[in-house]
């Protein structure tokens, strides 16, 4: 007995299987299910979620064979049944009383207050004094529901959500060059048989650690390039032979990318053909790779010129490899948000796609170019209408034609979807003010920690006339709530989900909800109701999908040929765009681009200037990013005990050779702030660091949040703010042997 899903977390969306606690199915030879190793476990009997278990059966899971983790799970995935029948629950909805001390209520007098909230807002304020924020997190139905509720449910066009934070760079530099934004525009284990990977600004040893498997032929063949200020777990990948790492001044990518490309073309290791038959720009393109000679490029990112020209020459060598039979795979190039949370991100990733087009990578059945996907929905949850430009099936909610189409689906006229709202830190940057969002709604995520300038957040929150959070654990933005909404989490509920390869998956229902918590789905119908919404909202998530697809039809998302039931057999993939009658489209761009003409475009960029001035005296420049332990603000993770065991507070971790003029050891308790916020952390001295860098992870609230330190600067194109550069001061604060 036993119910094939996937994990909660991450965009690679393993495999697993949960039963309950003693009745999973092993097979000789496999590891015992929750060992923090990989083994997959047999199918035996499988639920499809209509067997669920009784609330508080406790479940243990086993890795399942599937493309992308063949059986592995990371720790988070693991331990992630523990939190089903955490204490901490939320089981019954909560209401702000008196001295800030929350109280029980019913659900209708919840949602009878949320509604005259927002029957309040809109007579003192106007509709767009009412906003929502979502989250990569929810299931494509829950997205796309919401959106389709901000809209016209609550007549707002002040949606927008997380993946703001994560994605938004790489999709804007995707549609640019290709037309189209899919993370990985082909099956993940393509990647297996590569001679040679550049994978820039991502830690997947530890934000994903079964995706390293699909590694090991890059790495026996030496061709494992790896960019990072820190020698990262996965950067330790390149050591013995296995490949490059290159370790650059923090914000430096862009330069480091155009002095690749610039060898590239000068050394004529270019695909001149594919750059004539297939691309536009070209000729603009090689006069601004002029500058960016190796030696500059030195001057600039402290990686040394000849590891530019090695670098240069070794991916051309792993595509000539491909082209001359001598390895299956090519050369595939890879972004993560370290290169992309940037001002500048959008043109960063854009000089990663133009290097990967001089070299004729993209839609080729050998090589590649994609970006990692971050949540767990991260791809699904931007394609059907949370952004708030954007309608279901990645459609402009400024085309007629998308307005008309999406309309007509939802049964009302064109005139009531409202206009572009505004993206995620202006949206927050407006919480309480004149003009801005006076009551909010927050679905699957903890802005209290993970948004920029995390302090300023907090205050708008609080300034707020009403915010409701739908979560099921007192998150640090669920406390600061007037009202809290408890809902079910993963694997109490079913939905789709899609994974960093554009492949659409089922999340099946293994153990029912406690009694109390509602669905999102549930919540929104029952609002829709009480404020007169036109059209339909249902609480079935089939019927939603069902809705989406047909919303999503003739979009550049298509997910119309996607039937549910298809959905059932993980053998059976469904990659978008996967128009009716098609059969799916696993890899993207092999015969055309997605632009009118079918070409892509190389754009010229240049670095900007960053956010805050950098590099000065008595200064070291912030890098914030994730250990192998948690994930996101930690909301979750946190709550389980092995996980913060393991990492119960933020390290911050230093060059021994710049901790010593400032009188820290390792185990001290220092200080980081600049004008934006103040922030404690136990120092962590090691080499793995650049000395011009501190790196801190961004899991932990309070004092402890490295997003106090962060700002809201944002890129012009995607929205993206500056997490990865941040300019401050260190000092001692406590002696390790004083506390």
């Amino acid at each position: 007995m036993g119910t094939n899903t996937h994990c909660p977390y991450c965009a690679l969306q393993c495999a697993m299987r949960l039963a309950p606690a003693g009745r999973m199915a092993v097979p000789a030879g496999a590891v015992s299910a929750g060992a923090v190793s990989a083994g997959a476990v047999s199918d035996g009997a499988v639920s499809n979620g209509a067997g669920a278990v009784r609330a508080g059966t406790t479940l243990e899971v086993g890795g399942r064979d599937f493309p992308t983790n063949r059986g592995g799970l990371c720790r988070k995935g693991w331990t992630s049944p523990a939190l089903l029948n955490s204490p901490e629950r939320l089981t019954t909805p909560l209401l702000r009383g008196a001295g800030g001390v929350f109280r029980p209520v019913g659900w209708d007098e919840a949602l009878d207050l949320a509604a005259d909230a927002v029957r309040t807002a809109w007579e003192r304020h106007g509709a767009d004094s009412v906003g929502v924020f979502g989250s990569g997190g929810l299931t494509n139905e829950k997205a796309y529901q919401l959106g389709k509720f901000a809209r016209l449910a609550l007549r707002t066009s002040r949606i927008d959500y997380n993946g703001r934070f994560c994605m938004a760079s790489a999709a804007a530099a995707g549609n640019r060059a290709f037309g189209l934004d899919r993370g990985l525009p082909f099956p993940l284990a393509d990647l297996d048989s590569a001679h040679t990977v550049l994978l820039l600004g991502s830690n997947v040893a530890d934000t994903m650690p079964p995706f390293v498997a699909h590694l090991q032929g890059a790495r026996d063949a030496g061709g494992l390039i790896v960019v990072d200020p820190r020698r990262s777990a996965t950067a330790a990948l390149t050591g013995g032979g296995a490949g490059l790492h290159l370790q650059p001044t923090p914000g430096t990518d862009m330069a480091l990318l155009l002095g690749i490309s610039h060898v590239v073309v000068h050394e004529g290791l270019a695909d001149q053909d594919f750059i004539q038959q297939r691309t536009d720009g070209y000729r603009s393109l090689r006069r601004s790779l002029n500058a960016w000679w190796p030696e500059r490029v030195q001057a600039v990112t402290g990686v040394p010129a000849e590891l530019v020209r090695e670098t240069a020459r070794r991916l051309a060598e792993g595509v000539r490899q491909a082209r001359a039979g001598l390895s299956a795979g090519g050369t595939y190039i890879l972004t993560g948000r370290g290169v992309e949370q940037h001002v500048d991100g959008t043109d960063t990733a854009t000089a990663a796609i133009n290097l990967s087009l001089l070299l004729g990578l993209p839609g080729s059945t050998h090589s590649g170019y994609g970006t990692l996907t971050g949540q767990g929905n991260g791809q699904g949850a931007r394609e059907h209408g949370q952004k708030s430009d954007q309608l279901p099936g990645y459609r402009k909610i400024t085309d007629p034609a998308a307005r008309k189409h999406v309309a007509a689906v939802w049964g009302v006229d064109p005139g009531l979807i409202p206009g572009p709202g505004l993206p995620a830190v202006q949206l927050l940057k407006s919480l309480g003010r004149p003009g801005g969002v006076r009551s909010l709604f927050v679905h699957g995520s903890n802005i209290a920690v993970s948004a920029p300038d995390a302090g300023a957040v907090l205050a708008g929150l609080r300034s707020l006339d009403f915010l409701v959070v739908a979560d099921f654990f007192m998150s640090e933005t669920a406390a600061e709530a007037d009202l809290v909404l408890p809902v079910p989490q993963w694997a109490e509920e079913e939905g789709t989900m899609t994974n960093l390869e554009g492949r659409v998956i089922r999340r099946r229902r293994a153990v029912e909800a406690p009694e109390g918590t509602r669905s999102e789905l549930w919540i929104m119908q029952q609002l829709a109701v009480r404020l007169g919404a036109p059209s339909t909202f249902s609480d079935d998530p089939e019927t939603v999908f069902e809705e989406l697809r047909l919303a999503s039809a003739g979009g550049l998302a298509d997910y119309s040929g996607i039937r549910y039931a298809q959905l059932e057999n993980d053998d059976v993939p469904a990659y978008w765009p996967f128009p009716t009658g098609s059969a799916g489209t696993p890899r993207l761009f092999l015969e055309t681009f997605a632009h009118p003409d079918g070409r892509a475009r190389f754009t010229a960029v240049s670095p900007g200037t960053a956010a805050d001035l950098l590099h000065r005296p008595g200064e070291l420049t912030l890098v914030t990013g994730r250990v192998l332990e948690h994930y996101q603000s930690g909301s979750q993770t946190r709550r389980v005990a092995e996980l913060s065991a393991a990492q119960p507070e933020p390290r911050l971790q230093l060059h021994p050779a710049t901790a010593l003029p400032l009188g820290i050891a390792d185990g001290d308790m220092a200080e980081i702030s600049n004008g934006r916020g103040t922030v404690r952390a136990r120092a962590e001295l090691t080499t793995e660091v650049r000395p011009d860098t501190a790196f801190l992870p961004f899991h932990f609230p309070g004092r402890q949040s490295a997003n106090l330190l962060t700002q809201a600067a944002t890129d012009p194109i995607s929205g993206m703010p500056e997490f990865k550069t941040s300019a401050v001061q260190v000092r001692v604060l406590e002696k390790a042997g004083a506390l």
